[in-house]
C-alpha cells in the first residue's frame, strides 16, 4: 500500500538507506524518508536495474515500487539508467536530472516530461533539501547528492568519480550515511588482463576511485555514523581488500559485494556516541 503523502507543512524526520545493488551490472540504492506519524516518502538514487529486478529487491527490503515518489540520477550510462525505464509509458514518479544531463537524458530514450530538471539545491519533498556537485567522471561528468533532513540526519551518495575534489569535500562533510565508490585495486587493475586503453580510463582522473582513494576521501569528509562502498569491481577489487583502507576508522562499514547490496542503515539525527568500528561484509 502507497504511504500518504507528506503535507505542506510536513517533514521528514528520519532517513535510511539500502543499496539494491551495485556494481558494472546495475546501480540502484533507495532512501525512505519518514515522519514521526509512521508514513513515509520513497526515492531511488540510480536506475540501473530492471523495473522488474527493482519491484524485486525493493519487496525484499519491504516496500513497493508504487510508494517510490522521487529518483534521482547521477550520470546516465546503461549500469546507472536502465532502458527499461524509458520504455515505460507511465511512471509514478518524479525522475531529477541535472540540466547538464538533460541532453543525454534524451539519448537513452527518457521523455522531457518525465525529467524533473534542476541546477542548484532544491527541495524534492517537505524537509529533505538536495545539494549536488558536478564531478569528473568520462564525457559528460556524474552528480554526487546530498540530502539533509529537517530532524538533522543526512545522507551523502557519490559513484564514478574520476577524481576527488574539494567540491565533493565540501558537499558531503560529515554527512550520517556515506555511500560512496570504492571501484578497484591497483595491484588489482595492472595485473588484470584488462586492455591499456580500459586501464587509463578507470585510473586516469575521470573514470572511477581505487580503494585508496576512496579511503583518503571518505577520511576528509569525516562521516559520523556510517559507510557504505560501493561499485565494487567484479575482477579487480573484493570486500576485504576494500575494507582493509578503512582499518581502525570510527564509522560503521557496510561492503557489498559486485552486484549485491545492503540491508537498511539508519541515518540517526544526532552526532553518535564514539564506538568500536565494525566491518559489515556481504560477499
Amino acid at each position: 500500500m502507497a504511504s500518504a503523502a507528506f503535507g505542506p507543512s510536513d517533514g521528514a524526520t528520519r532517513a535510511r538507506l539500502s543499496v539494491l545493488a551495485s556494481g558494472s551490472s546495475g546501480n540502484c540504492s533507495a532512501i525512505e524518508f519518514r515522519r514521526r506519524d509512521g508514513s513515509r516518502r520513497l526515492a531511488l538514487v540510480d536506475l540501473g536495474l530492471s523495473p522488474r529486478r527493482t519491484q524485486k529487491l525493493l519487496h525484499e527490503r519491504g516496500v513497493s515500487l508504487s510508494e517510490v515518489t522521487d529518483a534521482f540520477v547521477t550520470h546516465f550510462d546503461r549500469d546507472h539508467f536502465h532502458a527499461g525505464w524509458a520504455a515505460r509509458e507511465h511512471l509514478p514518479f518524479a525522475i531529477h536530472v541535472h540540466e547538464r544531463h538533460e541532453v543525454w537524458a534524451r539519448r537513452c530514450g527518457l521523455a522531457p516530461k518525465r525529467m524533473s530538471l534542476f541546477d542548484g539545491p532544491f527541495m524534492p519533498m517537505p524537509g529533505v533539501r538536495t545539494s549536488t556537485s558536478e564531478e569528473f567522471h568520462d564525457e559528460m561528468g556524474v552528480i554526487a547528492y546530498r540530502f539533509d533532513i529537517s530532524s538533522g540526519a543526512s545522507l551523502g551518495y557519490a559513484t564514478d568519480l574520476g577524481s576527488v575534489t574539494s567540491d565533493l569535500i565540501d558537499l558531503l562533510h560529515k554527512v550520517s550515511v556515506l555511500a560512496i565508490e570504492s571501484n578497484y585495486c591497483p595491484k588489482l587493475q595492472e595485473a588484470s588482463p584488462r586492455p591499456a586503453f580500459l586501464k587509463r580510463r578507470i585510473m586516469g582522473g575521470a573514470g572511477h576511485l581505487s580503494n585508496q582513494q576512496a579511503a583518503h576521501a571518505t577520511e576528509l569528509i569525516e562521516p559520523r555514523d556510517h559507510v557504505v562502498l560501493m561499485h565494487l569491481s567484479r575482477d579487480c577489487n573484493a570486500p576485504g581488500v576494500a575494507q582493509a583502507a578503512h582499518d581502525g576508522r570510527p564509522y560503521a562499514l557496510s561492503v557489498p559485494a559486485h552486484g549485491e547490496g545492503t540491508d537498511w542503515i539508519d541515518a540517526p539525527p544526532d552526532r553518535p556516541a564514539v564506538r568500536t568500528p565494525s566491518a559489515e561484509l556481504h560477499v
